[in-house]
Parts: C-alpha cells; structure tokens; sequence
C-alpha cells in the first residue's frame, strides 16, 4: 500500500520528489489536479479522503500565484483531515520569509496549522527557483534575450530545486527532520544580470536583463493572460530582490543533507546539457 503522498506531484518540485522517493524503493502514491494516480483538488474536501487512506507522510505545497477562494483555509483543513486519516508526518513546501511575514501573508496560516497538527513535521522555506529560468516564469524572456525584471542590480541566492527535492523526501522518510525549518538557498546571492551572463555563456545566447518598473511587470504578466492580484504579487516579491532583501545566504540545504548547496553554475551547466535553452 502506498504510505507517502506527494501533493502536486507533477510540479518543478514534486516530479523530483517522486523520482527520488522511487529510486530509494518507497512506495509513492502522487497527486495533482490531473495526470497523477488521484485526482486531489485542494479546494475541494470530496477528493482528500481516496488520497489520504493508508498515508502515512504527506508533502503539501499551496501555489500561491494562482488565485484561489479562501485560500487560509485549505491547508488548515487538510492537515485536520490527514492528521485524523493517520498520517504521522507532514512536510510543507512554504516560502522565503514567511516567519518574518505579518499575518496575513497567504503561506503564514498553512505553516501555523502544520506546525500545530500534533503529528511530526517539516518545513521548508525556499528562496526563488534556479528552474525559473529553465521550467517556468522566465524560460521565454530567456530564450528572447531580454530579461525585463523589477529587480535591479539586486542580489538573490536562487536554490535548485534538485536540493528542495533531496531535503523534501528526505524530511519525508527520517524522523530526524521533525521539527525542523529549512531556509533553502543557493550557496552564494547573484544578480538577474550575473545569472543572465552565466546562461549566456553555457549556451552561446546574447541574453540581458533589462529593468523594469515593478508595474510594467505586472501588466506585461496581465497582458500575457496571468492574473492580475498574481502579477502585482510577483512583482512586489521582485522588488525585494532590487531592494538586496532577499540577499541573505542561509545553510538549510548544508543542515538538512550534510552537504553545501548546488552552485548556480551547476543548476546551468546542467540545464543546458539538458536541452532546456535549444
């Protein structure tokens, strides 16, 4: 029987969960909205209970970028419905900076109802993906050269999602993690236009990172069909990132694996090789 349930299975992260999980002879039972073995919507409470029977970890994530009605809620809810299903550990796939956050930022509920479950858990706080750039929001302005972001000569340091996906399933499968909180980061902070270089370089491709203002970001994102509330939400997160709020290098990956963070120019190295840029 299938003991552990990765929610948005098919994601950036949860693919790499799986395959990791598979690999080291775990018994996985995935779900998403569609295209895995359940069907799980999280704002519908009907499909939890065929996910959640005969689980035992479960890892959660909320995509905050797509608008949801009563988001706050859907979590909290899911974690009661799986704490009394018999699930015995929890990891929660929260974001950069929710600790500090005030109250009402959307992943600040999921975590305190985690947190609060009475069964083991985990936490794991990422800064922004190095497969942005490779699998989603900025893969297109990559590949048309000009990578127009509200950000500056700020720094981040973007995280593999590799290194999420080890900690995730390790936090998963060892109790050694109950209790923990993660900050995930890349080894070192770089600027939109460092990485823009880097990518440039391993793939031959004049690519540059032209600023924006934080509002023509957000309704060139409208303009391209994403939500307005999602767009002005990436925008202002962007913003953090010119203003060197998001510069912070923490050693969560090191703490968690034993090992330091994956390079930004091992994440590109590897995603050209792959074919993601042809």
């Amino acid at each position: 029987m299938e003991n552990t349930l990765i929610l948005g299975a098919t994601g950036k992260t949860g693919r790499r969960i799986v395959r990791r999980l598979r690999a080291a002879g775990h018994s996985v039972r995935t779900a998403s909205r569609s295209g895995s073995d359940v069907a799980v919507d999280l704002g519908d409470p009907a499909t939890w209970p065929a996910a959640l029977d005969g689980v035992t970890a479960v890892y959660l994530l909320e995509p905050v970028l797509q608008p949801v009605p009563d988001r706050d809620a859907r979590i909290p809810k899911f974690v009661t419905e799986a704490a009394s299903a018999g699930v015995r550990r929890l990891v929660l796939l929260s974001a950069h900076g929710v600790g500090e956050a005030d109250d009402d930022h959307p992943l600040k509920s999921a975590e305190r109802a985690v947190r609060g479950s009475g069964v083991g858990w985990t936490i794991l706080r990422p800064d922004w993906f190095a497969q942005n750039f490779s699998e989603s929001f900025w893969k297109p302005w990559v590949l048309s050269g000009t990578l127009a972001v509200p950000t500056g000569d700020g720094r981040t340091p973007f995280v593999d999602a590799e290194d999420i996906a080890e900690v995730a399933a390790d936090s998963l499968t060892d109790d050694r993690h109950s209790g923990r909180i993660y900050q995930l980061t890349g080894p070192r902070a770089i600027s939109f236009a460092e990485a823009a270089e880097l990518i440039g370089k391993a793939t031959g491709r004049t690519i540059r990172h032209v600023d924006v203002t934080a509002e023509a970001f957000a309704e060139r994102l409208a303009a391209n069909g994403v939500h307005p509330d999602a767009a002005r939400m990436l925008a202002g997160l962007l913003e953090d990132i010119r203003d060197d709020r998001r510069a912070t290098v923490s050693d969560g990956v090191e703490s968690a694996l034993g090992r330091p963070a994956t390079p930004f120019e091992d994440y590109v190295a590897e995603a050209a090789a792959a074919g993601h840029w042809d």
